[in-house]
């Protein structure tokens, strides 16, 4: 905990540095440059710009900015009335100002998804005033905080980064700015191991290693978004479902399946209609009925619920499904398998009673825990509550939700979690328990999630008979255990660099005879290792190199192919009923009898572990 805050309080000198590069920007190029957004992300900030910058103009802005700061220039803070305010910046033809100040004094808020909006706090606003910061000719509108003097800055490791163009506001409608990014560390040795796991993520980019690996890929003819996997890639996709489900069957869940398109009736009942418009394929049919594509399956669950009356003596109920669901997301958002257009869901609802769900979200993180431990990855926990000052943005009432989050609460306190709330993350329909991934490389992930819903029973007049007779109210709980099997895949690539464990990986084994006199020997190694598969209810994956290659050859193109074992086949094996075990990361470690190696080699994976076993 105590590393979060020394990250939560560098942001000031993030943010200073942020407003010290526009100042170096400006003296550079021109005062008059028009300014959009500049707020502190992850490792640094950005700035939007009207202007054109090229990598090569990065050195001159760092000294620069180095210059800046050794003169030592206070950084002032005043208040100022909006309307001067919007004069100010309407003199100086500052339009992206002038519209986020008009914004903030007809709305309160510019609604520009940046920690350096303009509003200096919500009393501010309030009383018609904003806050300015000035460094040297440089006055911004900002709502802070900043170090007093730059000179504060000093000794602090700073890069220019990259450059994209960013769409003002985040509509294509809008001019397009430039964005320039910045990275930025208390010292040189952490801006140095940043960019040292910069490289590595390079190497592990699921893009990348999803085509060296053959698993998944784009066909324009399909389109972006709408990824289509291999048959090695089904494989990772089959297992990785099967896992999940086995971990589900122990707590006694259900699958039901439900169609992939809906009447607008049902969106329009749950709220999904109105709320995610811009987000679903819409469908009129011939008779000019409107369906839409399922962003979602929560509300098709409902209804089998619904389908038949509940006494509480039938409760919980628990549906799972895996299955995909459509969102129209923008060209310029899809990326890999991190934003998609088809998402496969491993989606699961439980209808519970409210003495229940406690009991029931807690068989949900058993579940969470034993799935992502057999990947090595450490899980946090963000509570994502709504946000009191907007609560348009969601369904139901105040009271319910205040009683939703308090039970979630309640529940990772109990638990013994590190969590954190995070608030207006929630989902329109309740709140949620986001679990955090770390993965190999220190980078954080969201996976699973958990929502507690008490908006859509009501919506759908969901209730069990009580023991008195009377129709009690229920609640859902909501999870996908890996969010989606697109998004998690990605993670799990990149966390584990491609070398998936025996249990996933689409070839378990290639066996590699180093002449065609072993081919037949290499077969009946095969066969019986399929065969002891079998016995043990395992439907393994064995290839065998016919190839008229050169030995070397083989062994390359397996360790290429990340396989976690090879065996090379001679006469000498042939002779022993022996293989020449060669394993992921340790090489060859020598003569492994077939029985021997069958014996372990199933264990591996019936107990789906991380570490090969030999």
């Amino acid at each position: 905990m105590a590393q979060e805050k020394n990250v939560a309080d560098f942001e000031v000198q993030r943010h200073s540095l942020e407003h010290v590069m526009v100042l170096a920007i400006r003296r550079l190029f021109g005062e008059n440059i028009k300014l959009g957004v500049g707020p502190v992300i992850e490792n640094g900030f950005y700035q939007d710009l009207e202007t054109k910058l090229i990598p090569e103009d990065f050195a001159r802005i760092e000294a620069e900015m180095a210059n800046i700061i050794a003169e030592n220039l206070p950084i002032e803070k005043d208040v100022v009335d909006i309307d001067a305010a919007i004069a100010y910046f309407a003199e100086r033809n500052q339009p992206y100002k002038v519209e986020l100040l008009e914004d903030i004094k007809a709305k309160g808020s510019s609604k520009v998804d940046s920690s350096a909006e303009a509003a200096a706090t919500a009393e501010l606003t309030e009383q018609g005033l904003v806050t300015f910061y000035t460094i040297g000719m440089h006055r911004d509108l900002c709502r802070g905080p900043h170090v007093a003097s730059t000179s504060e800055l000093a000794g602090v490791a700073y890069k220019m980064d990259r450059i994209a163009g960013a769409y003002w506001r985040g509509d294509e409608k809008n001019p397009m700015l430039t964005r320039i990014y910045a990275v930025a560390f208390p010292t040189q040795a952490e801006l140095d191991a940043y960019y040292a796991t910069q490289e590595e993520a390079k190497k592990r980019d699921h893009r990348l290693l999803g085509k060296q690996l053959g698993l998944f890929f784009i066909s324009d003819l399909v389109g972006g978004g709408l990824n289509l996997w291999t048959p090695k890639g089904t494989v990772i996709r089959d297992e990785l479902d099967k896992f999940v489900w086995a971990l589900r069957k122990e707590k006694n869940y259900s699958k039901v399946a439900v169609p992939h398109i809906t009447k607008r009736d049902l969106y329009d009942k749950s709220g999904h209609w109105e709320k995610f418009a811009d987000e679903l394929f819409k469908i009129t049919t011939r008779e000019g009925h409107e369906f839409a594509l399922k962003p979602m399956n929560c509300p098709h669950h409902s209804q089998i619920f619904a389908f038949e009356p509940r006494s509480y003596r039938d409760m919980p109920q628990r549906y799972c499904e895996t299955t995909m669901v459509y969102r129209d997301e923008q060209s310029g958002e899809l990326s890999g398998l991190t934003r998609v257009r088809a998402i496969t869901q491993d989606d699961s609802h439980v209808f519970c009673r409210h003495s229940q769900v406690a009991e029931e979200f807690n068989a949900i993180w058993d579940i969470v825990e034993k799935f992502y431990g057999a990947f090595g990855l450490k899980l946090k926990m963000r509570l994502s509550f709504h946000d009191p000052a907007d609560f348009s943005k969601y369904l139901g009432t105040s009271e319910i939700w205040n009683k939703a989050e308090s039970q979630l609460e309640e529940m990772a306190k109990a638990r013994g979690a590190d969590y954190f709330i995070a608030k207006g993350e929630a989902a329109m329909y309740g709140p949620k328990s986001d679990f955090m991934a770390i993965d190999s490389l220190g980078r954080e992930h969201q996976v699973a999630t958990v929502q507690l819903d008490m908006n859509l029973p009501e919506r759908f007049d969901l209730y069990c008979t009580n023991e008195e007779g009377a129709q009690e109210r229920i609640v859902m709980i909501h999870c996908a255990i890996m969010g989606s099997i697109e998004r998690f895949s990605a993670v799990m690539i990149e966390h584990l660099a491609g070398n998936f464990p025996a249990w996933l990986a689409p070839v378990q084994l290639k066996l590699l005879p180093i002449s065609g006199e072993q081919f037949e020997y290499a077969e009946k190694v095969k066969a019986d290792l399929l065969a002891a598969g079998v016995a043990a209810n395992l439907d393994l994956r064995i290839e065998v190199d016919l190839r008229a290659e050169t030995l070397q050859a083989k062994i390359r193109d397996a360790a290429e192919q990340k396989l976690p074992y090879s065996a090379i086949i001679g006469k000498r094996e042939a002779a022993a009923n022996s293989i020449a075990l060669r394993v992921r990361g340790k090489g060859d470690i020598g003569a492994v009898t077939v029985d021997d190696f069958a014996q372990k080699f199933i264990a591996e994976i019936l107990e789906r572990k991380l570490e090969s076993s030999f």
